[in-house]
């Protein structure tokens, strides 16, 4: 990516090409390879548990969310990022919107307009992010009696 080098980002599998004039209205789930050189508009998730990339080329567009594995944008996306392996973002690359990222490479000339957010890797992130429920709420299943004549749940701080 950087100077004249070629990108490393490569999965193996089949290729969908998005081309130049073409416009796509809706919602994209893949596996193996995206290359769009035209516009998406909706969001482009990859299918859990397998390998994807997505390539969003000079003067590609996506209008959208992008969920996958690995991405290289040199394009524009106007929606979040969320990359779980690899995001490159080469001199022409523009998102306007957030971006969540395990490995981040940035070329000179490349835009984010929101925020950058580090994700650990993928079997940390979800430990991480699991909570403790508030032992001061008390959760009833819909059709089952409560056990006592108290508030269901309360914000009050003892």
């Amino acid at each position: 990516m950087l100077g004249s080098k070629k990108s490393a980002l490569s999965v193996s599998g089949a290729t969908t090409l998005i081309s130049r004039e073409t416009v796509v209205v809706g919602d994209l789930h893949f596996t193996g390879n995206l290359d769009i050189e035209g516009l998406v508009q909706g969001n482009i998730i990859a299918k859990d548990g397998k390998e994807a990339l997505v390539r969003v080329v000079d003067k590609g567009c996506v209008e959208g969310e992008i969920r996958a594995p690995s991405v290289l944008i040199n394009g524009d996306v106007r929606g979040d990022v969320h990359s779980s392996k690899h995001l490159e973002l080469a001199s022409r690359g523009r998102v306007q919107g957030n971006v969540f990222y395990t490995l981040l490479e940035m070329a000179a000339g490349s835009e984010v307009n929101g925020s950058l957010t580090h994700l650990e890797e993928s079997g940390e992130q979800s430990a991480s992010r699991e909570t403790k429920p508030d032992p001061r709420v008390e959760v009833i299943e819909a059709g089952q009696k409560q056990n006592s004549p108290t508030a269901v749940a309360s914000n009050k701080v003892d």
